[in-house]
C-alpha cells in the first residue's frame, strides 16, 4: 500500500511551512499540519493518517507525551510514528524507538528527501 495521508505535528511555524511544501507539493501527500499535540489528538482520528511525523520538544505536551496519548485513540494504535528533533544523542534516539517510534529524522532535514524518508519508513512497517 503506497503512503498518501500524512499528519505533521510541529509547534514552529518555519518548519511546517517548509515540511508542507515538500510533503504535498513534492512527494505528493495528502497533509494534515498540526501545531501542537493537542491539535493533533483533536484532528488525528478525523484525518486517519497512515504516518505521523512528530516533532519531540514542544510547548504543553512533548513529542513522547503526544505519542503516548494517540496511541490510547484505538484507531491509530498501530499507526506508524516518525521522530523529527534535533536532539539526537544515541540515548535519546532508543529512548523514542523504545517509544514505539519507527524512525527519527534529523534537524535540519532534507526537504527533497522528506517525502521519499516517510516513504521508506512506511514501507517497512508494511507486512511483506
Amino acid at each position: 500500500m503506497a503512503l498518501e495521508r500524512v499528519m505533521h505535528v510541529e509547534d514552529d511555524e518555519s518548519i511546517r511551512a517548509v515540511a508542507e511544501i515538500a510533503l504535498t507539493d513534492v512527494a505528493g501527500f495528502t497533509l494534515l499540519s498540526c501545531d501542537s499535540g493537542q491539535s493533533a489528538l483533536a484532528q488525528a482520528e478525523a484525518f486517519s493518517p497512515q504516518l505521523i511525523l512528530l516533532d519531540v520538544m514542544m510547548p504543553q505536551m512533548d513529542g513522547l507525551q503526544a505519542l503516548a496519548a494517540l496511541r490510547q485513540i484505538p484507531a491509530l494504535a498501530k499507526t506508524p510514528v516518525v521522530f523529527m528533533t534535533a536532539k539526537i544523542q544515541q540515548a535519546e534516539k532508543q529512548r523514542y524507538l523504545d517509544a514505539g517510534a519507527v524512525g527519527i529524522i534529523e534537524k535540519p532535514f532534507e526537504p527533497m528527501e522528506l517525502g521519499e524518508t516517510l516513504n521508506r519508513f512506511y514501507q517497512q512497517c508494511q507486512p511483506t
